[in-house]
């Protein structure tokens, strides 16, 4: 919605909505400067998107689209039976493996409404980065240790995000300031057992980047809802022909 777009419009226009969260497709300074009002929805979404962004984070780490695509393609029957077959890193924690660490790239509703959900599974620490311009919440993130009964939650960099995210979940707005936050040298640092999960756009992520990562094994395996030029997405895209 920019200039182009407000000029073929005309003077008549008054009102423009998004059906989203995310609004940076928007020229807001060009719309306030013709008295256009604007709405966006930031709730609607919210309990949709935390429960995919489980739903990914479970189906990436125990090898869900490979496994299927094994029974779709007749390929079970010639599989060697394994204790540990198509077995990846366990979401919840247990007596031999006490600690998880949930990350988050942007932490706002939806990013809190994902962590509740994700506490019966044990998690036990939890990191995440804001916006630089944004003000530190210690008063909201003692309240949220306490509710949910955690070790830590606290704000940290990007660097520290990588390294210690057991699971990374991206859900930062997009627009040119965030635009491959997500890159080759950030995909590097995290661990070989993590899981990356982006459910906000995918801008965010280098999906070259990615897709070099996961076919070296530098992490476990990514759940994503949104790729970088969607809908034009084909067949030989490199995140597609990675299982």
């Amino acid at each position: 919605i920019d200039s182009e777009f407000l000029d073929a419009a005309g003077p008549n226009l008054r009102v423009v909505s998004t059906m989203s969260v995310g609004y940076e497709h928007a020229n807001l300074p060009e719309l306030a400067r013709r008295g256009v009002r604007f709405g966006y929805t930031p709730d609607v979404l919210t309990a949709a998107v935390a429960d995919l962004s489980v739903m990914l984070a479970l189906m990436a780490s125990r090898n869900a689209g490979e496994v299927a695509s094994f029974v779709q393609d007749n390929k079970w029957p010639t599989v060697n039976w394994a204790p540990f077959g198509f077995c990846g890193p366990q979401l919840s924690t247990t007596s031999l493996s006490p600690k998880r660490t949930i990350g988050f790239l942007g932490f706002g509703r939806i990013s809190q409404a994902t962590l509740s959900r994700l506490i019966p599974f044990g998690i036990t620490d939890c990191i995440y980065t804001s916006n630089p311009a944004s003000s530190p919440t210690p008063s909201r993130d003692s309240d949220l240790t306490k509710r949910h009964q955690l070790n830590s939650l606290k704000r940290v960099d990007l660097d520290t995000l990588a390294r210690e995210s057991d699971v990374l979940f991206v859900l930062a707005p997009g627009g040119p300031s965030t635009r491959h936050l997500v890159n080759e040298q950030f995909l590097k640092k995290m661990k070989p057992t993590s899981v990356l999960v982006n459910t906000s756009r995918g801008t965010l992520v280098d999906s070259d980047a990615l897709a070099k990562a996961l076919k070296e094994k530098w992490i476990w395996g990514a759940g994503l809802d949104v790729v970088e030029g969607e809908p034009n997405v084909p067949g030989d895209h490199p995140l597609v022909k990675e299982p």
